[in-house]
C-alpha cells in the first residue's frame, strides 16, 4: 500500500504523483505565538472522532486531509490518528526546517512514542522546500530514515523543555545530544533569540522591524513578505501583525504610523485589517530609535504580555536573551 504522509506546511500533490494514499497538512496548532494547548486540547484533536469536533474550522486531525475520497482507508478517518496510522505500512513525517514545522514534529514524536507498536512504520524526511522539483515530486525524494527509539527519546524531551513554565530546560538541551532531529538546535536558536533582549526588552523579530523600519521600510507588506531582507523565520506572514501592533500602539510607541482602526477591528476581519495595514505608512519614533541602539530597554515603558512555549513573560517574570539566558 501507498504510505501515509504527515506535514505541517501545505503539502504537494503527492495524490497526483501516485506516491502517498493520503497527505495530512496538520496545522490546527500553532506552537509559536499565544499560550500553549492543554495537554487534554492535543490529545483530543489526535483522538477519535466525536461531536464535539463538529462545527466551523478544522477540529480534528482528520479535517487536514486532501483527496479523502480517493484513499483506501477513507473509512476510518474518524478513529483516533493513532489508530488510522495502524492500517499503512508506512507513515512518513516530511517536515521542514523552519520552526513551526520542527515544534509540530516533536509534538507527533511524543505523541507516537506512547504509541509503541507504530514506530515500525514510521519514516522521517527533512527537507527544503526550495529544492523541490517544480514538476512535482516524482523525481525529488528527501533522504528518508528511520524512527527509533532515539529520534522519539530526543523529542518528547525537547517537547517537554519547550512546554515548562521557564525557558530553562530549553537552554539545557543545547548542551544535549540533538543528533537524532538534527534541525532542532538551530530550532532552538532562533526560538530562544525571540525572548526579550537584556538590553533592548525586544526579541529577534521585533528588532528587525525597527532595523527595516529604519532603513526605510515604511509598508507593512514589506515587514511580512520580504523574507529575503527580513531574515528572520519564527513567525509567519498572519504572526507578523502581532509584533508590529505591540510596537506601535503601546504607551511608549517605538513605531508610528500604524493605522490607529487596528485597535478596534476585529482580529476576525481580516478584509478591514489588511486595508489598515495597507493604509499605514510607517516610521520610527525617537524612542524607537533609542530603542534599536540599545539606549532604552522597551519593556522598562511599556506592559509585556506574551507567551514563549510554555513560558507567560510579563514585566514581572521577563525571562531574557543575551544569548545566554537572564533570569527575572
Amino acid at each position: 500500500m501507498k504510505p501515509l504522509v504527515l506535514a505541517n506546511s501545505p503539502v504537494p500533490d503527492f495524490r497526483r504523483d501516485g506516491f502517498a494514499d493520503l497527505a495530512l497538512s496538520l496545522r490546527f496548532f500553532r506552537f509559536i505565538w499565544g499560550p500553549q494547548p492543554s495537554q487534554d486540547e492535543l490529545a483530543h484533536h489526535l483522538g477519535p472522532r466525536t461531536s464535539s469536533h463538529d462545527g466551523i474550522g478544522a477540529k480534528h486531525w482528520s479535517d487536514w486531509g486532501s483527496y479523502w475520497k480517493a484513499s483506501e482507508n477513507r473509512d476510518y478517518r474518524n478513529l483516533s490518528l493513532a489508530e488510522f496510522c495502524q492500517h499503512y505500512e508506512t507513515v512518513e513525517l516530511w517536515f521542514e526546517a523552519c520552526p513551526a514545522d520542527q515544534l509540530t514534529l516533536i509534538w507527533l514524536l511524543d505523541y507516537f512514542k506512547s504509541h509503541p507498536e507504530l514506530v515500525s512504520r514510521l519514516k522521517l524526511r527533512l527537507l527544503d522546500r526550495e529544492m523541490m522539483i517544480p514538476d512535482g515530486i516524482s523525481d525529488w525524494r528527501p533522504p528518508i530514515v528511520e524512527v527509533t527509539e532515539r529520534e522519539l527519546a530526543t523529542a518528547s524531551t525537547a517537547w517537554q523543555a519547550y512546554r515548562s513554565p521557564t525557558p530553562e530546560a530549553c537552554v539545557d538541551l543545547l548542551q544535549r545530544d540533538l543528533s537524532a532531529l538534527p534541525l532542532l538546535k538551530p530550532v532552538l536558536l532562533d526560538l530562544l533569540a525571540e525572548l526579550p533582549s537584556a538590553s533592548s526588552g525586544l526579541g529577534a523579530t521585533e528588532m528587525r522591524m525597527l532595523e527595516m523600519i529604519g532603513r526605510g521600510y515604511s509598508l507593512s507588506k514589506d515587514l511580512f513578505h520580504s523574507s529575503d531582507v527580513r531574515q528572520t523565520r519564527v513567525f509567519n506572514e498572519e504572526e507578523y501583525a502581532g509584533p508590529l501592533e505591540g510596537l506601535a500602539h503601546c504607551p511608549e510607541p517605538a513605531v508610528m504610523g500604524l493605522d490607529d482602526e487596528l485597535c478596534t477591528i476585529r482580529k476576525e476581519n481580516l478584509r478591514d485589517r489588511f486595508r489598515a495595514f495597507k493604509r499605514s505608512r510607517l516610521s520610527l519614533t525617537d524612542f524607537g530609535k533609542a530603542v534599536l541602539a540599545h539606549k532604552e530597554d522597551f519593556s522598562r515603558h511599556n506592559p509585556i504580555d506574551r507567551w514563549w512555549g510554555g513560558t507567560h513573560l510579563t514585566n514581572d517574570n521577563l525571562w531574557r536573551w543575551k544569548p545566554v539566558l537572564v533570569k527575572p
